[in-house]
């Protein structure tokens, strides 16, 4: 009997190894929120989001912003991807949208205005000539509520914001919901859904700047892109779109194959210089509305890997070009010259002005929706 016994009790230790060696992490997915100050006389937090593997997301109600995202390497060890401040202040400045929720209208619309119904609306200029992502207090700027409704067994942050008739000159009073998920196979998923009390415009999208690398590890050319697309819409002066929709083929902007971001950047190429390097919406190859493959960026020291998701149909790949040693960011790090990428899943540009791009239009009634996950791995 003893030796039976003996017998049970290492099987016992042997299934309780086993199982401890396949379940994944340690850590069980949290929720936490701490100060991080006030702006209009309304408070701001930060919420930190952990799922199971370790993976981490702080993300703050003031214009939606992720502060930082911590995913693993190929060797386990968390870094940093996506640029920011360490400060609330700092992110109240003039900033190149880090982190943030853009809108009511992300990217550019040409000149500020456009018609919808016979109606010429004027938008605030904050771009030269034009219009960009809002305008002067867009998404970005304000403070989100905090919807506490949501229940989901994975860490969620859910922010709403009202858009008052005439805010930025868009017609209608447009209310927005943001839900951020930190999923278990490692994405950071971002689910949008608006109303609109009269007919408008409606485009948001995510603006973190990242580096597979690591925040302030140097600059970003390395890293290889591939974009799941066959055409892109070419830029004039203005960086708005001329309308068309032009083959990527025997062009820089051709990422069918995974290429080096800095491979072709310094080409002798039209769009390129129009747009001080990649600053251009891609139109994805995508049928319907269901969720699909945009983009895949590799970066090779790290191993980390980052796919888009979205159901949008075009993607703006900016390349960094305005950063230029004047941002101070996370730790006192400076971010120069293209030390970080943007993938933002959207609506193309200016379509408000262009009749033949996919329709922007919002009306009573119907709701506007949109997913996109940034999923990472390592290799």
């Amino acid at each position: 009997m003893k030796d039976i016994s003996v017998f049970f009790v290492s099987l016992g230790i042997i299934a309780a190894v086993w199982l401890a060696g396949c379940s994944s992490p340690r850590t069980l997915p949290s929720k936490s929120r701490s100060p991080f100050g006030t702006v209009d006389g309304k408070e701001v937090f930060v919420f930190t989001l952990r799922n199971a593997h370790g993976m981490e997301a702080r993300i703050t109600n003031y214009g939606g912003i992720v502060v930082s995202l911590l995913v693993p390497d190929r060797n386990k060890n968390f870094g940093d991807v996506v640029l920011g401040y360490d400060s609330l202040a700092s992110y109240e400045k003039k900033t190149p949208y880090f982190g943030a929720i853009v809108g009511r209208y992300a990217n550019r619309i040409g000149k500020g205005r456009f018609t919808l119904n016979g109606t010429e609306y004027k938008l605030a200029l904050n771009d030269g000539a034009n219009t960009l992502h809002g305008g002067l207090k867009g998404f970005d700027k304000v403070v989100w509520d905090i919807d506490e409704s949501t229940s989901s067994k994975e860490p969620t942050l859910a922010l709403t914001y009202v858009s008052s008739d005439g805010e930025e000159g868009y017609p209608g009073t447009l209310t927005a919901r943001v839900v951020y998920t930190l999923t278990d196979s490692n994405g950071l998923r971002i689910d949008y859904k608006a109303t609109a009390d009269k007919p408008t415009v409606v485009n948001i999208t995510h603006h973190s700047y990242f580096n597979l690398a690591g925040s302030g590890k140097g600059d970003i050319l390395g890293h290889e892109l591939f974009l799941n697309a066959e055409r892109f819409t070419p830029i004039d002066s203005g960086l708005i779109p001329t309308g068309e929709l032009r083959k990527v083929e025997g062009t820089p902007m051709d990422f069918r194959t995974p290429t080096p971001i800095g491979a072709r950047i310094q080409n002798q190429d039209e769009q390129l210089r129009l747009g001080r390097g990649y600053d251009h919406n891609w139109v994805l190859n995508r049928t319907g509305h269901e969720i699909s493959l945009a983009a895949r960026v590799t970066e090779k020291t790290s191993g980390r890997v980052m796919e888009v998701w979205t159901t949008e149909p075009g993607l703006q790949f900016y390349s960094g070009n305005f950063l230029d040693g004047t941002n101070i960011g996370k730790g006192g790090t400076v971010y120069q010259h293209r030390t970080g990428f943007c993938l933002e899943s959207q609506h193309f540009p200016d379509s408000p002005n262009k009749p033949d791009f996919p329709s922007v239009v919002l009306n009573p009634g119907s709701t506007y929706t949109s997913t996109t996950v940034y999923k990472f791995t390592a290799q």
